[in-house]
């Protein structure tokens, strides 16, 4: 009887301290008052991801994508022969039920969202209404030279709101310059890269100032042109806004507003998401007295200058683009079959850029069947035409000096030509060429076509937009009537 008492006293004293312990851990587990419980953000690799949108659309296998070494069995088409499977691109100036547009207004009012719905739903992706806000703050200013002009410069973080999701801390990184001097507001460029403040007067240059300065065809850098133009530079580090690889699809601030998980088919890609950022240093920027926030631009190389395009093609806000070797995905038609394809933008390594939908386009094999480039509603020229009638200036270089084939750079100018009637209809000047995309050529390398709002100019050098800056400024200076030596003290 004793034993079996000592039996019922351990087994309630055991009782009590189990339900004790799992009363704390429910206490530790159960979110704040009016909060729910938050997910923990998925891990998953790129290719994990890819799998997931695939299974998401339906789609069972995908065609590989041609290989950038022209070596390779697999090598892409360079073959101007055979590069224009679809000669016939989208109109950019027909309604979808047919009706010809003739007018500005028809264009603002129908035509222009159409396409815009087009590009989100199926190219770039949508921005979803629950972005939460940003909030800028100065962290680090110096006052120094650049160009023999005294320039304040600040060092800037975009907090986004993460109350909703503290799991995921987004921090825009922006460096702000601009001229001491000038006599009013400056207009200022917003470039794609990672660079902090310049150093204070009197300190060395930045290791790397020679390689800035073959970059440029011998040229200053960008930043040393601008100011002594009178104008003001900032760099967007785009890594803090939204990772590189589809790894980081649940994480940056597409990961922060889907509360780390997947994305789904018509989510916002690092394209989308990169150009988001840049809304949001401009919204700094209208803030800031030194700025003149009419006549602020954006730029970026290679797939920077695919964003360079993509966020003036949705904002527009901006003034001015100077769209750098951008490729598929960016000033390249999709529906040109040389050298980077869709299927490589529909490929693991790429695909984070785009929206989810865009992998239809790579499908072989599907419950929809299969899709490619001729199947999509929009083309890049229509991208280009959602500039109009901004400033507007792609910029190549050649592939002797590292600017590849891969680029497709006739392929660019055919879309910067198929765009001209968007400008003319809105009172801008275009191109000055015919509007035949299928049989207009490049200009001679270093023979800028820079006459209109519309613009085009491969210089002689590399990877790099380096060489068209003071092409650039003095195009932009004429069109924005922008006198930049009245800034300057005497």
């Amino acid at each position: 009887m004793k034993r079996n008492k000592l039996l019922i006293l351990f087994w309630v004293w055991t009782g009590i301290a189990l339900a004790a312990a799992f009363s704390v851990l429910g206490q530790q587990s159960q979110p704040a008052p009016g909060q729910s419980a938050l997910p923990q953000p998925v891990n998953w690799t790129a290719a994990q991801d890819h799998q997931n949108m695939m299974e998401q659309l339906g789609i069972k296998a995908l065609r590989p994508g041609p290989s950038g070494n022209e070596n390779a069995p697999n090598h892409a088409n360079y073959d101007e022969a055979l590069a224009n499977p679809f000669p016939n691109l989208p109109d950019p100036l027909r309604l979808k039920d047919g009706r010809k547009v003739t007018t500005a207004e028809t264009w603002w009012k129908l035509r222009r969202p159409e396409i815009v719905e087009d590009f989100e739903r199926e190219v770039y992706g949508r921005v979803p209404k629950n972005v939460p806000p940003v909030k800028w703050a100065v962290t680090n200013t110096v006052k120094t030279k650049i160009a023999g002009r005294e320039v304040f410069g600040r060092q800037l973080v975009g907090h986004v709101d993460n109350s909703s999701y503290p799991l995921i801390n987004v921090d825009l990184q922006m460096t702000l310059v601009t001229p001491t001097d000038a006599p009013k507001p400056v207009p200022v460029m917003i470039m794609f890269g990672g660079r902090g403040l310049p150093p204070p007067d009197g300190a060395p240059e930045p290791a790397g100032r020679g390689m800035f300065a073959s970059m440029t065809g011998g040229d200053p850098p960008a930043t040393e042109q601008l100011i002594a133009a009178g104008w003001g530079y900032a760099f967007l580090n785009p890594a803090s806004i939204q990772p590189d690889n589809g790894a980081g699809l649940t994480k940056g601030i597409i990961g922060l507003v889907n509360k780390g998980q997947p994305r789904k088919p018509d989510d916002w890609g690092a394209l989308r998401a990169w150009a988001w950022g840049a809304s949001r240093a401009l919204d700094y920027l209208e803030t800031d007295k030194t700025v003149d926030a009419k006549r602020v631009g954006i730029e970026g190389v290679s797939r920077f200058g695919k964003a360079a395009l993509v966020t003036m093609a949705f904002d527009t806000r901006f003034a001015m683009v100077l769209i750098g070797s951008s490729g598929a995905g960016g000033a390249k038609l999709f529906r040109r079959n040389w050298g980077e394809a869709v299927e490589n933008l529909t490929g693991v390594g790429e695909y984070h850029w785009m929206a989810g939908n865009f992998l239809k386009y790579g499908a072989s094999e599907a419950v929809f069947s299969s899709k490619n480039a001729g199947d999509l509603p929009v083309d890049s020229h229509e991208l280009l035409a959602l500039c109009a009638p901004r400033l507007t200036f792609i910029s190549y270089g050649v592939p002797e000096k590292g600017d590849a084939r891969w680029l497709d750079h006739q392929g660019s100018f055919m879309a910067a030509v198929a765009a001209q009637p968007v400008f003319r209809l809105l009172g801008a000047k275009d191109l000055g060429v015919s509007d035949d995309y299928n049989k207009e050529k490049m200009p001679p390398v270093n023979v800028g076509l820079l006459d209109g709002h519309l613009a085009w100019r491969q210089h002689d050098g590399g990877h790099t937009d380096g060489p068209n800056w003071k092409y650039f400024i003095a195009w932009a200076n004429k069109f924005l009537g922008y006198d930049g030596g009245a800034a300057a003290k005497p």
